[in-house]
């Protein structure tokens, strides 16, 4: 008997291809769904992550604040005496996350506004203002770049740098270094120069301050800076305080004032009990400035606050050139530039109005379209800066000290 497919032959063939099509079909199906799971999958895991971070968000909100405290004492009990920020003193309790065996006193603390128990220590804040005084990128001004000022630089070394690098050297002498250097002329013969230049010298941290930055208008302010001015000092030591300007605050101190000039004679005598108190300075050395030494109070120029009163005088004739050569040391200079005439010239300059001096030579060079500064520049620079330009300084005698300072 014939089989009943062989009247339709390829019947099987084609049954085995639709199959094998739909399997196909299948896989590809579940190659979908899988990869689609593993999206969704995805998916739900980033809306967790984002779930959470808006939970803690909510909580942050919803949570009370933390109230400042500063610890007083620690009580046999376990318990502490802090100063609260919000006023009174209060004896609060200690959270068992805080190590109580480490609190000391002026750490500042977290307390819990709800029971006002302690439960997180602080970590040692500096105040933005006084923060910002101290030096981090160092001066590129040395010594070498000082101009006829070599006594003035060797006093200065002697005070401030011998004591910071060699403090045996005057344990067995028996004496004690200066506290503080005073720097004192007219203006623009550089004062300010040898700060930075010292700065520059030393590994010692700098702190440069300007004495109206000093001033402020509420009362106790001015004090306070001054205060953490010298603890950052000594947490740094060994460190230089450069006061800048600091007729600003230690003018003499009059009997009848406004308020304003009271609370700048409080900011002057935090800095004399800081300079002369019961805390020693140690490596911390004052480095102060002023062109008005004149009105100075007699309390901060006595001994064992500046020790050492520097005057800084206008450069003579060989200090003149010396700052000539610093100032056009880069300078592309023609052959006829006499340096020796220019410093002979320019009796009663200051190391500033040298600088100036070079500076408006180089400005007739670029007028004139030349690439070097010719004597004919120089000569135009000295007239135009000594002979027309208002130098009220200048008219008085500072090549010798004042008497009052002989």
């Amino acid at each position: 008997m014939a089989s009943a497919f062989e009247d339709k032959p390829g019947v099987g063939e084609k049954a085995e291809v639709k199959v094998h099509l739909d399997c196909e079909t299948l896989f590809e199906y579940v190659k979908m769904l899988e990869r689609r799971l593993r999206e969704l999958e995805a998916e739900r895991e980033s809306l967790r992550r984002e779930l959470r971070y808006y939970k803690s968000e909510v909580q942050k909100l919803m949570e009370a604040p933390l109230i400042e405290a500063i610890v007083l004492d620690t009580l046999p009990d376990g318990r502490v005496v802090v100063k609260s920020t919000t006023g009174p003193n209060l004896v609060v309790k200690v959270s068992n996350r805080v190590d109580i065996s480490k609190l000391q006193p002026g750490m500042h603390v977290a307390l819990n506004s709800r029971g006002s128990a302690i439960v997180d220590v602080l970590p040692q804040r500096e105040d933005p203002y006084v923060k910002g005084f101290e030096v981090v990128e160092r001066p590129k001004v040395r010594f070498s770049d000082v101009g006829g000022l070599k006594e003035q630089i060797r006093e200065l070394r002697e005070a401030i740098e011998l004591p910071l690098k060699n403090p045996e050297l005057f344990k067995e002498l028996g004496i004690e270094p200066p506290k503080g250097v005073l720097l004192y002329g007219p203006p623009g013969c550089g004062k300010t120069l040898l700060a930075k230049a010292l700065a520059g010298e030393t590994n010692a941290t700098f702190i440069h301050v300007v004495g109206s930055e000093l001033v402020h208008k509420f009362i106790g302010e001015g004090a306070r800076i001054v205060r953490e001015v010298f603890q950052l000092a000594r947490r740094k030591a060994p460190a230089i305080i450069f006061i800048d300007e600091i007729d600003a605050i230690a003018a003499k101190r009059v009997d009848i004032g406004t308020s304003g000039e009271r609370e700048v004679q409080r900011t002057l005598m935090q800095l004399l009990a800081e300079m002369d108190g019961f805390d020693p300075l140690d490596d911390v050395k004052v480095i102060a400035a002023t062109n008005r030494i004149d009105i100075l109070d007699p309390a901060i120029l006595r001994p064992g606050r500046f020790d050492r009163l520097i005057y800084i005088p206008p450069p003579d004739e060989e200090g003149r050139y010396e700052i000539l050569k610093i100032h056009t040391r880069r300078a592309r200079l023609a052959p006829d530039v006499d340096l020796r005439y220019i410093a002979k010239i320019t009796e009663g300059a200051t190391g500033a109005d040298i600088k100036a001096i070079v500076t408006e030579a180089g400005y007739f060079a670029l007028r004139a379209g030349r690439r070097e500064i010719t004597m004919e520049d120089f000569l135009k620079a000295v007239e135009k800066v000594l002979k027309h330009r208002k130098r009220p300084y200048a008219e008085k005698k500072h090549q010798e000290k004042p008497p009052f300072y002989t």
